[in-house]
């Protein structure tokens, strides 16, 4: 049950979502691009900065009531809320846990206010489900830290002011530790590469990035240099319950226009919704949706207590993995059945639910696959039994 909070927040979001996201969402996905008003829009209502402590400039809500506003925000368009969830997420997240105080106080206002969009440079193209593969390399010299390499699948990548660069700060040996650095996207030797062409998501610009040299001093270093994956996996947790947040919020959207053409379009004489298979199709949609929500709170207030675990013995990477999972997967079957009940509408572009399958298709794929989260919760449950 939400509380009341929540449910003015959700209402807030779901205002904003109908209003001033739901209108402009099919044109955003033709164009390729969503308007950078839409990102001060929800700077004004304190959306970009929901985790962030308030005497940060943020809200300071706790996980829950973030995803409560970022499912109603995907609900209206899924490729806006993938950047708010950036914006709210991993960078955020590294800087109030393992950042100094000096880059809290520099950046984190800077992110709450929308004054800086921010991106996640972890992947590359040989270092995907394994980051730890990376060869981007860091390396220090009179206090100078320069950085070399290439990353692959940075969302916002060419919209952002900074990005967190995730880049081997020891010797060559391919398996070497890894620094987390503030990285301006207007650096010297930072080059942003080719757009992706994605089937779904397609306002968000997802990019390549080149570093060629770039120098850092090093207050650009976040922590300690050599324990950046550690820091990149904390932040995907988080990420991942925003990733099903935004499932869920699809998945919302799709049951929502299917359910109401069900009882426009008639055959034989009487709506389709008057069918039992109709029927049935649309309380399995609205049952695992259900059930995804449920899964992804659950996985916000383990990750708000930090548990070691619960009485299963699962920790809070295998609640977010979880979460992820189930709604990833239900987004896609519920998507993928709201087409069949569209028909052959559904098959055009015209009608939003081709747009909403394209969608869902993404969240199980980024930030960890299906196959990744599966490996995730079978080794924690194999070394809880």
């Amino acid at each position: 049950m939400l509380t009341t909070e929540q449910r003015e927040i959700r209402d807030l979001a779901r205002d904003f979502a109908e209003g001033e996201i739901v209108p402009r969402a099919a044109t955003w996905d033709r164009d390729r691009a969503f308007d950078r008003e839409v990102l001060d829009k929800l700077a004004e209502l304190g959306f970009l900065g929901m985790l962030t402590p308030v005497q940060y400039g943020g809200l300071g809500f706790d996980a829950p009531t973030y995803l409560v506003a970022l499912q109603e925000i995907a609900r209206g368009d899924a490729a806006l809320a993938l950047t708010v969830a950036i914006q709210n997420g991993p960078v955020p997240h590294i800087l109030l846990t393992h950042g100094s105080e000096d880059q809290k106080t520099r950046w984190l206002p800077a992110l709450a206010s929308g004054e800086k969009i921010s991106g996640f440079a972890l992947s590359e193209a040989d270092a995907g489900s394994d980051p730890s593969g990376m060869l981007t390399r860091a390396r220090s010299e009179d206090g100078i830290w320069t950085v070399s390499g290439s990353k692959k699948w940075v969302t916002n990548g060419s919209r952002a002011d900074v990005v967190i660069v995730f880049a081997r700060t020891g010797p060559a040996e391919s398996r070497s530790p890894v620094g987390a650095f503030l990285v301006d996207t207007d650096a010297e030797g930072y080059r942003v590469g080719r757009r992706e062409k994605t089937m779904g998501l397609r306002a968000s610009e997802t990019v390549s990035v080149d570093l060629e040299g770039v120098r850092l001093g090093t207050e650009r270093l976040v922590g300690d240099p050599g324990r950046g994956i550690g820091y990149a996996l904390g932040a995907l947790d988080l990420g991942r319950l925003g990733i099903g947040a935004q499932a869920v919020g699809i998945a919302q959207a799709a049951l929502e226009h299917a359910s109401r053409y069900a009882g426009e379009r008639r055959q034989f004489g009487r709506p389709i919704a008057d069918f039992g298979a109709v029927r049935s199709t649309l309380a399995m949609m609205a049952t695992r949706i259900a059930a995804s929500r449920a899964l992804v709170m659950e996985g916000a207030a383990a990750w708000e207590a930090r548990s070691l675990g619960d009485r299963e013995g699962l920790p809070v990477p295998a609640r977010s993995a979880m979460a992820k999972l189930l709604a990833s997967e239900t987004a896609m079957w519920v998507t993928e059945e709201a087409v069949r009940i569209f028909g052959g509408y559904g098959f055009m572009r015209e009608f939003p639910v081709e747009k909403l399958m394209r969608d869902a298709k993404g969240t199980e794929i980024y930030e960890g696959t299906s196959e990744i989260l599966r490996l995730v919760i079978g080794r924690a449950v194999t070394r809880s039994s």
